[in-house]
């Protein structure tokens, strides 16, 4: 079975077995964002529980 590629590429999994992913909006039109707004959106956060149950049957599949 394949697993999706664009999930794959989104999501990374931790040593735990949580999932590890990119805050959105840090693309464009960034000139009305404030510097700590930006700063902020460059880290990466975990997926919500529920959520991961999902992902992980997209990327293990």
């Amino acid at each position: 079975m394949k697993s999706n590629r664009a999930a794959a590429k989104r999501f990374k999994v931790t040593a735990t077995g949580k999932l590890k992913r990119s805050k959105s909006h840090k693309r464009h039109i960034l000139t009305k964002k404030s510097s700590k707004r930006k700063r902020h959106l460059g880290t990466a956060t975990l997926v919500s529980i529920p959520e991961t149950r999902k992902m992980l049957r997209l990327i293990q599949a």
